[in-house]
């Protein structure tokens, strides 16, 4: 089921720290090398939280979108505002729920989502080793657009791509 949110309010953050564990292990260790595994992941979810709180969740027309399964979040997105369309950034599948298809589920989800509310342009970024995200991408209809990424802060990395997805509808008049 496609979980929508665009306030803090209206996701359990508990469950979408269930999602990113594995990001938030490895980002703990960058924050605090020194500290125990435990604080490590305790500063990186205060991280994650602090971001969402005072960054992404202030931004109008940001959106996170989560594909549930039997009360538990299995895979997460956020969307916000980039150049002339929406950036899809942080996609993740619970490391446990991995290659049942869930990104794909959730990718197909949110893109017939945003086609309901009208034509629609989205961006992400894909590290170009990343061969599983790159398949998820080709086969959710997104193409290359760039041979980099260039981020919504203005930093560039050649590392990644900016991949496209695009649906564009006529707006189509009657002339009677």
């Amino acid at each position: 089921m496609l979980i929508t949110a665009r306030k803090m309010n209206e996701l359990s953050f508990s469950k979408l720290m269930q999602v990113y564990r594995q990001a938030n292990r490895e980002h703990g260790k960058e924050l605090a090398p020194e500290e125990t595994e435990d604080r490590q992941m305790q500063l990186a979810e205060e991280d994650f939280y602090s971001y969402l709180h005072d960054s992404f969740f202030t931004h109008p027309g940001a959106v996170y979108c989560i594909w549930g399964e039997g009360g538990t979040y299995v895979s997460a997105l956020r969307l916000e505002p980039y150049e002339d369309g929406l950036l899809l950034e942080a996609l993740e599948t619970a490391p446990e729920q991995r290659k049942r298809g869930y990104a794909t589920l959730l990718m197909l989800s949110v893109l017939a989502w945003l086609e309901r509310q009208g034509s629609v342009r989205v961006y992400s970024h894909v590290d170009k080793q990343n061969l599983a995200s790159r398949r998820t991408h080709l086969g959710c209809g997104f193409h290359v657009y760039r041979d980099y990424a260039a981020f919504i802060d203005g930093s560039v990395n050649r590392r990644a791509d900016t991949w496209i997805y695009e649906k564009i509808f006529p707006d189509f008049k009657n002339n009677d």
